[in-house]
């Protein structure tokens, strides 16, 4: 991995702003990820994010954190946050902003106890496949205390697929729908692809009971979007 997330966000950090991240997927265009939204205060954050927010409690893991900008507003309410994230530039920059508690380090290799995990701007996205779904919600399971939650956002993508008739042109035979290739350029250099996964409610609650968790729907956004909030069962 080359962390051009990484450089983009110590660009923005530190004044050298010129352009914004470029994303792709293997169904959609190439679209613009603004790097001014990735520090957002709460006030511009989506309604599934403020919920998740003002719902988390204890001791929290902020799972993906990017810039930070959750960990931030946690801490500022006198919360124990820990952020970590698989970019060495995000943790770099979380750091810089003021997050007490940064680490470079994958969700799998995560072993203390949390009241509240957060995986959100489609958290789903780290299980990478629908086959990892199990191994990544077990590992979560294991690293709540009693009475702890993991709040997670995602999008059921299935609309992306639709015709202008209403219909659905899915190859039946493709694996899960939701399952897309993921392609991020910055300053003209390419990321190497990476699996990201999108998964629909249902799909996800089926999952939660195969390892016993509780799935509940918290909120439902304007696109497709859902937070949940999963504890044990």
């Amino acid at each position: 991995m080359k962390d051009l997330f990484g450089k983009a966000l110590l660009d923005y950090q530190n004044g050298r702003y010129t352009e914004d991240i470029i994303t792709s997927t293997n169904i959609s265009e190439e679209d613009d990820l603004p790097l001014p939204y990735l520090f957002r205060e709460f006030k511009e954050m989506p309604k599934l994010e403020q919920k998740a927010l003002a719902l988390a409690k204890g001791h929290i893991l902020d799972v993906g954190c990017g810039a930070g900008s959750h960990s931030l507003y946690l801490q500022e309410k006198g919360l124990q946050v820990k952020a970590i994230d698989i970019s060495k530039g995000a943790i770099e920059v979380a750091k810089q902003r003021g997050v007490l508690h940064a680490e470079v380090k994958n969700i799998l290799d995560e072993s203390e106890k949390f009241d509240t995990i957060l995986l959100l701007m489609n958290g789903t996205g780290i299980f990478q496949e629908l086959v990892g779904v199990s191994k990544y919600l077990t590992h979560l399971k294991s690293l709540l205390n009693p009475n702890g939650q993991i709040l997670i956002d995602s999008s059921d993508i299935k609309y992306m697929y639709e015709d202008e008739d209403g219909g659905f042109w899915m190859d039946m035979n493709a694996n899960y729908y939701g399952e897309l290739d993921y392609f991020l350029s910055y300053k003209g250099k390419q990321e190497a692809p990476m699996k990201w996964l999108y998964l629909d409610f249902e799909k996800l609650q089926l999952a939660c009971e195969t390892v016993g968790l509780t799935c509940e729907l918290i909120l439902e956004g304007e696109h497709f979007d859902y937070l949940a909030r999963l504890i044990p069962a």
